[in-house]
């Protein structure tokens, strides 16, 4: 936990606390008015990329029938998480860190705390759920075709919803441990997250290393059969007209893999840094400077915003829809044929 000192040098000087006169509560950081526009500026646009762009992909996906597929509703849940982070997290978050003092109560802390959690471990479940799927898709197509369905597909998000809400409100309400919050400590005017060594390794293999050891072996896996069945089709072109669905649906399901491969390549690369220094801190209490630490914490959050980025570049459907969106035309029937064959 960062607790906000009074430095010797500046016990004489005229300093601003968070709730106080006398130095019983944290101390408010000064900011220049400028800085606090500017920070303010750009976590305003941060938020509202990440909250319109992932609202575009769940309005298309709920709205035209020719995206519900398997692999769209575990897409979708994907995408209601990130919206959830942008709306409700990141400003709260912003504010928390340029204001430098918590203003909203120790029940909004719990809360907020818990919805970080809530909302963090369902966008990592539901990377390893679309692991899976493309995994299964591209390993096992027969399999795929047959056993997994859009009913199976919202079931598994279901589940996956309904173990982060538990797992969240088990780690603060039975066994985990607020500190900072008003009252509650010596340095009150502040909400930081501190588990205890039980829960702080549990969330470490739940969060960390189970998901994203999945994640990069079934991905391992994808790369070495689409290899395969590269040269399997390059291998079967004197009789396409024999297997030319066949082949069609291998190179559709392939060019899925790839899409949404780069969407948890992007995602290893934001939560990785933070996790491997959680990892070096909790084994070698190993601390890095403060605002180092907040880019690692804001690199984890902006990944929500990334993967529409992402869906726009590589997704006709995506873009399509969202123009369809801005042209106020989605509602009229007569145009969700221009989704077909996307």
């Amino acid at each position: 936990m960062h607790v906000r000192k009074l430095p010797e040098m500046q016990k004489n000087l005229s300093v601003e606390y968070c709730y106080h006169s006398e130095n019983v509560s944290c101390v408010k950081e000064p900011r220049t008015p400028l800085t606090v526009v500017t920070l303010y500026f750009c976590a305003s646009v941060a938020g509202m990329l990440t909250f319109y762009g992932n609202l575009v992909v769940i309005i298309s996906i709920s709205h035209f029938k020719q995206l519900h597929t398997p692999t769209n509703v575990l897409v979708l849940s994907l995408a209601v998480a990130d919206c959830m982070i942008g709306i409700i997290v990141m400003p709260i978050m912003v504010f928390q860190f340029i204001e430098t003092c918590w203003y909203f109560g120790n029940t909004s802390c719990v809360i907020y705390s818990i919805a970080l959690c809530c909302f963090t471990v369902t966008s990592i479940i539901n990377m390893v759920l679309i692991a899976i799927d493309r995994n299964i898709a591209v390993c096992k197509p027969f399999i795929y075709s047959s056993k997994v369905t859009v009913r199976v597909a919202s079931l598994a998000v279901g589940i996956v919803w309904l173990f982060a809400f538990t797992y969240s409100c088990s780690m603060f309400l039975f066994d985990g441990n607020l500190e900072g919050v008003i009252g509650l400590d010596p340095c009150p005017g502040d909400c930081v997250i501190m588990l205890t060594p039980s829960w702080n390794t549990t969330d470490l293999i739940i969060s960390f290393i189970l998901p994203f050891s999945i994640i990069i072996s079934l991905y391992g896996q994808i790369f070495v059969v689409a290899q395969r069945q590269a040269s399997a089709i390059s291998a079967q072109q004197k009789i396409r007209h024999q297997q030319s669905k066949i082949l069609n649906s291998i190179k559709s399901e392939r060019k899925a893999a790839k899409t949404l491969g780069i969407v948890i390549s992007v995602f290893l690369s934001c939560w990785l840094p933070f996790y491997t220094y959680t990892v070096i801190n909790q084994f070698f209490e190993f601390s890095l400077p403060l605002y180092l630490y907040t880019v690692l914490i804001w690199l984890t959050f902006m990944n929500s915003g990334m993967n529409p980025i992402i869906y726009a570049f590589f997704y006709p459907w995506f873009r399509k829809s969202f123009r369809l969106l801005i042209t106020l035309r989605i509602c009229k029937s007569s145009l969700i044929i221009l989704l077909k064959d996307n």
